[in-house]
């Protein structure tokens, strides 16, 4: 029950004060003046005012709130390492029993500290939470049950209650790691790269640790490295694309786990500039087509040539006047033909510019790993066509002297739907395709390689196909500047003449057979890329070294994809035919495996900015799970909240108003007879 007293005023105070106030001064005065009966007047005047103020007793009937406490439980990774669970188990069960002992206390148990992408251990996430329905008032203080690895501990608390923490694991744990300190995202392919690592052991001991540097999967060199010491690294990225640099140590006898002895880095590749060398026969409409693509391509350095004047023209005018350099033929096809990365032959036909000599170095080229496209136009049917020199033995086809000259559409071929050069080539899916005609194409015999696009009549008017290391290219047509100019609406000239370029000089995403995985979160995505009807299944080896079969389906023609969620951070191997890849799950090298010794300084200052304490559930002298948990003590305001084997919460003075007694002081016949008192000896007096 809950006593207090009010006023109900019958009228509203502005208007009792313009009836009282007059009164008041008269009776004020008569005091003044010592008239008698004054005191008489002024207590009529008390009277009236108290039964127009009405003062009423109220009685509450009130129900007390009870205080909220949080208990947040660590289940992060971290925390299923050696015996910390079955502590985390016993403590939570414990300080529930303790705490039910208390009616004043609520409890609210959150299971916490595992992020989405199980990169951090959050539990003032899962505490706020927990409060975010609690007023201020009501909150009595929190208690986290966690190995003390928090990544989310704020600078200055929000919680007005006492903060907790009871630490699992041993005081005297061990653990060893390797990590990158500085680890560049992007390199240069063949050249070196420089990164930097440290080894750390946590109980100080010195000397060296033995780490192993794998690239994409394979070892490529060990060194010693001193611990504790940031220690010097050179690689040389292998490849385009994504490559995954690997570093490992051999555990150490104690050591809490293995899991951070290894440190990933993801490092793209990046190519340098390509070198492409076209050589356009003479000056036609298609001849700006390829330069105008090359030279807006970033990644490649263009060397142009145009034959305008051919040896055998005769023309009379002086070479003091030809304001044209000399084609450097010695220089580009001898001395330094194997500086480029890719040879474009557009229009071009034998007139003597090249020695003969020189086809027979391109086509050793093209042997040892390069790359030659021929764009052909009449001139390939024709008698001075490179097919009659020894460039021969690098041409996927040879003439049949025809040139069709008709309308046509290009298509893709069965295989060309498939293939990454021409695959869902924008206009191809209908039918005609929606890009404009063409009116010209050489006919060929003997084609060897990849036919992936046809022309008039069906026949080939795209190859591409490897001789030897190196690959080549022939477009049978010198119309593709129509697509350039609109014609008909255009067509795709940038995406198809880029790709086959990009072909031929072997980038990695445009190969006809590749498998690639990534890690999507904690999803394994696999890509296999082939110009096979079926992709069958992926083999899968964990990190633990687990084995599971991913079946591949096909998402578009030539393209097959899986996945598979998983529970375990690491690098994952992909097996499919005689392909692998390698892929890696998680995050790389998270906060969660960065340091797993159990700690009490993380939590330390937030707890004691709040009043609460931090301790461990066991010390170095308790065998087994055995662990010691705290009394708890309900504490009020300001009093001290921990003790040296008990931690409080604080209790609340919030409640419910269930119901509401009213008693009036000046109502009925008391009220009425003190009021008829005053005003009757008031009367009284003056009557004399």
């Amino acid at each position: 029950m809950n006593w207090s007293a009010t006023f109900e005023p019958l009228l509203s105070w502005p208007v009792m004060a313009a009836i009282l106030v007059p009164v008041l001064i008269a009776a004020l005065a008569g005091l003044y003046f010592r008239q008698r009966g004054a005191w008489l007047r002024l207590a009529a005047l008390a009277a009236l005012a108290l039964a127009l103020a009405n003062p009423v007793i109220l009685d509450e009937e009130r129900e007390p709130l009870k205080s909220v406490v949080a208990l947040i439980v660590d289940r992060s990774q971290s925390q299923e390492i050696g015996e910390r669970t079955a502590q985390t188990d016993q403590a939570v069960e414990g300080m529930k029993e303790r705490l039910a002992r208390f009616r004043q206390f609520e409890v609210r148990v959150v299971e916490a500290g595992r992020s989405d992408d199980r990169t951090e251990t959050r539990l003032f996430s899962a505490l706020d939470g927990a409060f975010h329905d609690v007023p201020p008032s009501r909150i009595g203080g929190a208690l986290m049950i966690t190995d003390g690895q928090v990544h989310d501990v704020p600078a200055k608390p929000a919680l007005n209650a006492p903060l907790h923490a009871l630490v699992t694991g041993h005081p005297d744990e061990r653990d060893r790691r390797v990590r990158f300190e500085k680890a560049p995202r992007f390199g240069i392919v063949g050249k070196p790269l420089d990164m930097t690592y440290r080894v750390i052991d946590t109980n100080g001991a010195a000397g060296e640790a033995e780490v192993r540097v794998s690239i994409n999967g394979e070892q490529v060199s060990v060194q010693r490295a001193v611990i504790g010491r940031e220690m010097p690294l050179q690689i040389t990225m292998p490849t385009a694309g994504r490559n995954i640099v690997e570093l490992a140590i051999d555990p150490v006898e104690g050591e809490l786990t293995d899991t951070n002895n290894r440190a990933i880095a993801l490092v793209d590749g990046i190519r340098e500039n390509l070198r492409v060398l076209l050589v356009s026969g003479e000056p036609h409409a298609g001849e700006r087509t390829w330069r105008n693509l090359l030279k807006s391509d970033a990644s490649v350095d263009l060397v142009h040539f145009t034959i305008l004047r051919p040896p055998e023209k005769q023309d009379g005018t002086p070479i003091n006047e030809l304001s044209l350099i000399a084609f450097p033929t010695r220089e580009l096809f001898v001395e330094r033909i194997h500086d480029f990365d890719l040879i474009i032959f557009d229009r071009y036909q034998h007139r003597d510019v090249l020695p003969i000599l020189y086809y027979d170095y391109i086509a050793e080229y093209v042997e040892k790993g390069g790359a030659l496209l021929i764009a052909a136009g009449p001139e390939y049917a024709g008698e001075q066509s490179i097919a009659n020199t020894p460039l021969i033995s690098a041409l996927p086809a040879m003439p049949n002297g025809d040139v069709i000259e008709k309308a046509f559409y290009p298509r893709l071929t069965d295989l060309g739907k498939r293939h990454p050069v021409t695959r869902g080539l924008e206009g191809a899916a209908s039918e005609p395709p929606r890009w404009s005609r063409w009116f010209r194409q050489i006919g060929i015999e003997q084609p060897e390689g990849e036919v992936v696009m046809k022309g008039a009549d069906d026949k080939p008017l795209l190859l591409l196909d490897r001789k030897g290391e190196g690959r080549v290219g022939m477009f049978l047509s010198d119309q593709g500047w129509l697509w350039a100019r609109g014609y008909e609406g255009g067509g795709p000239h940038v995406s198809l003449y880029r790709r086959i370029a990009h072909w031929l000089m072997k980038e990695p995403e445009l190969e006809e057979e590749r498998l690639t995985a990534d890690g999507r979160g904690m999803v394994l995505d696999i890509r296999r890329q082939t110009m096979r009807d079926e992709a069958g299944s992926a083999r899968v080896i964990t990190p633990s070294g687990k084995t599971l079969d991913v079946k591949l389906n096909q998402s578009e023609p030539g393209i097959f994809t899986g996945s598979v969620e998983t529970s375990e951070i690491g690098l994952y191997q992909i097996g499919n035919g005689d392909l692998k890849a390698l892929a890696h799950v998680g995050p790389v090298n998270a906060p969660e495996f960065a340091d797993v010794v159990s700690t009490e300084q993380v939590l330390r200052p937030a707890a004691q900015a709040t009043g609460g304490d931090v301790r461990r559930l066991a010390s170095s002298g308790i065998l087994g799970n055995g662990i010691s948990l705290p009394n708890v003590v309900p504490v009020r305001g300001s009093a001290e909240a921990s003790g040296r084997d008990w931690i409080g919460f604080r209790t609340t003075d919030d409640s419910v108003l269930k119901s509401v007694s009213r008693v009036p002081l000046f109502g009925g016949f008391l009220g009425l007879g003190l009021l008829l008192l005053a005003m009757g000896a008031m009367w009284y007096r003056e009557g004399r």
